[in-house]
């Protein structure tokens, strides 16, 4: 008898910055926004755009292409806020990703996805966890939970609970 080899498909988010293409497990995947006024949080750090209301609660979102080193740009018809949840020392923080654009979900088994290059030592990128082909081009798969360092998230939090409390006075 032969045996079936079971191979597990893992849904992606796919969204696009400066023309690239990346992916987020759908499981870290919330929701998906369209862009909306975010307030500025003094003293954050440039990647923070600020927070928006989600609901009734204060979500840190943070600007994806700033993160990455990418080049700033104004925000367009198809810039979204993608709501993702990151997990961190066992705890789970919601925050907004700002990107360029959402284009779909797709389904990939797991021997589709690559092992990243090792792109030398000048660049960190153990926060992209494989890659993979989507049409003709790459996609590189993002590790949201390995993304943010500890004292990012930390800033991130402060920075909520910061908007929480000046709308409480």
């Amino acid at each position: 008898m032969a045996e079936v080899q079971l191979r597990e498909r893992v849904q992606y988010l796919s969204f696009v910055l400066d023309h690239e293409l990346y992916a987020l497990d759908i499981a870290k995947v919330r929701e998906v926004l369209e862009f909306q006024r975010v307030t500025r949080i003094p003293n954050a750090p440039a990647f923070m755009s600020g927070v928006i209301n989600l609901r009734g609660h204060a979500v840190p979102v943070v600007d994806l292409r700033l993160k990455f080193g990418l080049q700033a740009i104004g925000r367009t018809q198809d810039s979204c806020v993608i709501i993702v949840v990151v997990s961190m020392e066992g705890e789970e923080i919601v925050l907004g990703a700002l990107a360029d654009s959402v284009r779909e979900v797709v389904e990939l088994n797991d021997d589709e996805v690559k092992a990243a290059p090792k792109l030398g030592t000048g660049i960190k990128a153990d926060f992209i966890q494989g890659m993979a082909r989507q049409d003709e081009r790459f996609m590189m798969i993002l590790d949201i939970d390995r993304v943010f360092s500890a004292s990012e998230l930390a800033i991130t939090q402060a920075s909520d609970h910061a908007q929480e409390n000046q709308s409480e006075v």
